[in-house]
């Protein structure tokens, strides 16, 4: 689980949660049935609209896992591991690469096209359409909930002038001023909540980890082609400390 993804929704959730008790603890006066029916079937019907429902399937669980499941490669990990696999294949040829266990799922999909022989321009697109894909459907992810960060607000405005009308069309009768202000304020509650703690948080996380796979894959793929092509484990790593920021290669290459 991506640690920082959990505490920031905790410490966001905790922090409404400790104004309202402080305020008397009185939750029910938050809760407006009318509000949450326009933030949430308001949001969704406007990302319905924006996107083919495909999309929407895919990119809304896809978001969520990923938010809060992907694990981070790290490049000096990989750069260390598949010299350490060029290393093997250079010693024991390419049918001792069955034998490593590798935790990296992309990493060993390309090993196996290795151990198996298969032809140098089939692994590079096969594993270049693979990558592509699965940043694809990363990026679907990270767009439907970017939507529904924009559209939430945007329902809670709307929420809000409802409200309005409601409680200007009844100042005759005072028992109902009461409900209309509170959809009013609680649908621009509810708008401004969503988006700004879970919808756009989870895009612009969904967007750091499509490009720390990009990154992560690419390396990948360019090893697995060297190892492919028995380069030296020593050729092997010289051309993949490339991936690494410029402030830590030589630290690396040193180590």
């Amino acid at each position: 689980m991506d640690i920082a993804t959990g505490i920031g929704l905790i410490a966001g959730i905790g922090t409404v949660v400790s104004i309202i008790l402080i305020d008397g603890g009185n939750f029910g006066a938050y809760f407006d049935k009318h509000a949450v029916i326009i933030i949430f079937g308001g949001a969704m019907a406007a990302t319905m609209v924006r996107f083919p429902f495909s999309v929407i399937v895919h990119g809304l669980p896809m978001g969520l896992r990923y938010a809060f499941s992907l694990r981070s490669n790290n490049p000096h990990d990989l750069i260390a591991e598949i010299t350490q696999v060029a290393e093997v294949v250079r010693k024991s040829g390419p049918m001792a690469i069955e034998n490593m266990q590798v935790a990296d799922s992309f990493l060993a999909q390309g090993l196996r096209y290795v151990a198996d022989g298969y032809d140098r321009e089939f692994i590079r697109e096969t594993m270049e359409r693979d990558r592509d894909i699965f940043l694809l459907h990363l990026e679907e992810g990270s767009k439907v909930y970017r939507a529904i960060g924009d559209c939430a607000p945007a329902w809670g405005m709307i929420g809000t002038i409802l409200g309005m009308v409601m409680m200007f069309a009844n100042m005759s009768d005072p028992s109902k001023l009461g409900p209309a202000m509170a959809t009013a304020l609680l649908a621009t509650l509810y708008g401004a909540f969503i988006a700004n703690l879970f919808a756009l948080p989870i895009a612009d996380k969904l967007h750091v980890k499509l490009e720390d796979e990009n990154v992560s894959r690419s390396l990948i793929i360019d090893g697995i082609l060297l190892i492919r092509d028995s380069k030296s484990p020593a050729l092997v790593r010289e051309m993949l400390v490339s991936y690494l920021p410029e402030n830590s290669r030589a630290e690396f290459v040193e180590a």
